[in-house]
């Protein structure tokens, strides 16, 4: 993937080696926190997702940026930022193309804990957009449990990233162009619309709305590329076949499968790993924000 030398975001936030956190909070959870819980904490996936619910107070501590970065954290600073930037420069257009105004997330690098919106952003969490603060959270090091933990396409070093465009680097861009789909659907009102409906809805009713709303984020997430290839020419040859990689294995029955030996479609909350594939190619290909209509 090159993304070397393009524009850098300025609506983003390091935090990394602030303050901790303490309170509790709701968290709308982002790519692959099902396999995060399971990996770190030997827990039902699903048993996970639904903790993650539960509200709890505590102390406030207040995050701050660190005054020197490393040329590691500086370049890991450097891609997120550009990935963002990306993702501002395809989106902007399309709001304005309906007659309206995209409004860019803010998004948070953090290390360990921090407060959000939405309550307490941990690392274990896996990246996640918070509705109420309009703000993406990612501890980075996850970059890192994605090679090493979960095994997606990219070298098995110690960084978070290489001091070179490595195989993995647009896996991890898929996970925040993922991330900022979810704000495109808040601003959409689409979010708000799937929350009613899943207070009026059962469990399982409930679960099917979530997936349909991961799995268009995913969609989401593909038009991203497809329009950020278009510009830029960035894809390499591979990088798609690591987006696959990914979106496999963040499928509910694989990562259910891998946990218990056995998947139970009820309890899925993000979409198998055929419909994380096929929404995202869809994306990809068509490159119309108007294809990605998961709640037909």
């Amino acid at each position: 993937m090159r993304w070397k030398g393009r524009r850098v975001s300025s609506n983003l936030e390091d935090r990394r080696g602030g303050g901790g956190a303490k309170a509790g909070g709701i968290s709308i959870l982002g790519l692959i926190v099902a396999f995060v819980a399971w990996k770190f904490f030997g827990v039902d996936p699903q048993q996970a997702y639904q903790a993650t619910k539960q509200v709890t107070s505590g102390g406030q501590s207040q995050a701050v940026a660190p005054e020197n970065l490393t040329p590691e954290q500086k370049e890991v600073s450097d891609f997120v930022g550009t990935v963002l930037a990306d993702t501002e420069d395809v989106w902007t257009p399309i709001f304005q193309a309906q007659g309206t105004q995209y409004v860019p997330p803010k998004l948070v690098m953090f290390s360990g804990a921090i407060n959000s919106g939405c309550g307490t952003a941990q690392s274990a969490m896996g990246p996640f957009y918070c509705p109420a603060d309009q703000k993406v959270y990612i501890d980075t090091s996850f970059f890192r449990d994605m090679r090493q933990q979960m095994g997606i396409s990219g070298e098995q070093n110690q960084s978070e990233l290489s001091a070179k465009d490595e195989a993995g680097d647009f896996a991890q861009a898929y996970v925040i162009a993922h991330e900022v789909g979810h704000h495109v659907q808040n601003l959409l009102g689409i979010s708000g619309q799937v929350q009613q409906a899943r207070q009026r809805a059962n469990e399982a009713q409930g679960n099917e709305l979530s997936v349909r709303l991961e799995l268009q984020a995913d969609c989401l997430a593909g038009v991203w590329a497809n329009k950020t290839h278009q510009k830029t020419q960035f894809l390499e040859q591979g990088d798609v076949e690591e987006a696959m990689d990914a979106a496999e294995k963040i499928g509910d029955d694989y990562l259910q499968k891998k946990a218990r030996g056995y998947a139970v479609p009820d309890s899925f909350t993000h979409g198998t790993s055929q419909q994380r594939m096929q929404w995202f190619q869809t994306g990809l290909k068509l490159g119309d924000i108007n294809q990605c209509e998961t709640f037909k």
